[in-house]
């Protein structure tokens, strides 16, 4: 089956069940799509018992796709775009040193306090992991999702600079997550007493500096070549090309791709850049184009999130750890806001139970399962890869759909 096949059809299943959620169930698009998914696949497995004619199709489909190549390598740096360009820069401004402080401070604690707390944990229902692979799992469940939780915060009525906290939090320490990630993978891929602390460091600064730096010069080679011109169409697909050739660059460069593309994002978006180099027309293009990209992306993935079920191996034990999982992964995300939130309320106007909504709106989507998929069987991929579903179904199904009563019932303002 090629790839045009597949895609033809991920697109179909996605239109078929938005339809369904739009018409019917009238859920968030990334909580009604991922729902309607499980369910689906869910019946496909109970219909198998009587025939799985449609099982192994659903199955040979997802088995054809490299889940963690498509969003990793392909997938992120649109979905990251997007959402940086339709991101409040002058907020963003205001808040960039909190920001700053969640997306990497915040990410390095919960990747030591998830990893530490699930080394200790797991031996409750039998499972005695090496502590490098508890802290890989740690950073890759740390990571937020700025798409999951942004429609739902502003149906809220979210305060603006909430917000921003949490998607430019998010924005940022997806890519700061990867590269903690790709750092302690190499430790546990070569052994410790193999890496030292230099490459460690050069590692992740190369990976951070290189793609923000990467990040700043796409977004002036495009701001400038739009500014020269003023038709809507080639300043869309200058845009476009933006995006494509970063992201082969940067993986050339072996920098963080995600964290240049959310750069050059928030230096196309920017007011000042969106004045003095878009018409209002060429505006309005710009704007519902990357809309357009981010809600079909979106869609495809939360789609392909429900499907990943089938490539899962339920045991008891695994399952279990996830359920244990789903509480201290919080909790270790509500320690790790604790010091840069109390640093930054008296110098920011922060929200009443800033902490508390941050935490249960920090939903985990594609990017965790994502990493998982990436693990070595060594690494114990069939645990950690079941840990992590659990806990992101969680975390969209369940806080996703109550974040929004939360973000009221504190009465936000």
């Amino acid at each position: 089956m090629d790839y045009f096949v597949i895609a033809s059809i991920l697109v179909l299943i996605s239109a078929i069940f938005g339809y369904i959620n739009v018409r019917f169930l009238k859920m968030p698009n990334t909580i009604g799509l991922m729902l309607i998914t499980i369910v689906f696949t869910l019946a496909v497995f109970a219909l198998s018992y009587f025939d799985d004619t449609l099982l192994n199709a659903e199955r040979f489909i997802i088995t054809q796709i490299d889940f963690k190549a498509v969003l990793l390598d392909v997938m992120l740096s649109f979905l990251l775009f997007a959402g940086a360009l339709h991101t409040n820069f002058e907020q963003l401004k205001v808040q960039r040193w909190p920001v700053l402080a969640f997306a990497t401070f915040g990410v390095v604690i919960s990747t030591f306090l998830v990893g530490l707390i699930m080394f200790y944990a797991l031996p409750i229902v039998g499972l005695h992991i090496d502590f490098i692979y508890c802290l890989l799992f740690g950073s890759l469940i740390s990571p937020t999702d700025p798409i999951a939780v942004l429609g739902i915060l502003k149906k809220a009525g979210a305060p603006k600079n909430l917000e921003t906290k949490i998607v430019g939090e998010s924005l940022f320490n997806d890519g700061v997550g990867v590269v903690v990630f790709l750092t302690i993978f190499k430790i546990a891929d070569l052994g410790i007493e193999n890496v030292t602390v230099l490459e460690v460091v050069e590692l992740f600064g190369v990976e951070v500096i290189g793609g923000i730096v990467l990040g700043l010069i796409l977004g002036w080679i495009t701001y400038r070549l739009m500014r020269s011109i003023d038709d809507y169409d080639i300043e869309v697909i200058i845009t476009l090309a933006a995006v494509m050739a970063g992201t082969v660059l940067a993986q050339k460069l072996h920098i963080s791709a995600p964290l240049a593309m959310v750069t050059a994002g928030l230096v196309v978006g920017n007011d000042t850049v969106r004045d003095s180099a878009m018409s209002e027309t060429t505006e309005t293009y710009v704007d519902k184009f990357w809309e357009l990209i981010d809600i079909l992306l979106n869609t495809v993935l939360f789609v392909l999130i429900g499907m990943e079920m089938l490539v899962l191996t339920f045991e008891f034990e695994y399952l279990l750890a996830g359920f244990i999982a789903i509480p201290l992964v919080l909790l270790c995300r509500y320690i790790s806001l604790l010091v840069p939130i109390k640093f930054f309320e008296k110098k920011l106007d922060f929200v009443p139970k800033t902490n508390l909504i941050m935490t249960w709106g920090g939903l985990r989507g594609g990017i965790s399962i994502a990493l998982a998929l990436g693990l070595t069987q060594v690494m114990e991929r069939d645990l950690f890869l079941v840990i992590t579903y659990v806990v992101v179904v969680f975390s969209i199904l369940v806080q996703g759909m109550t974040v929004g009563k939360l973000v009221k019932k504190v009465e936000v303002k």
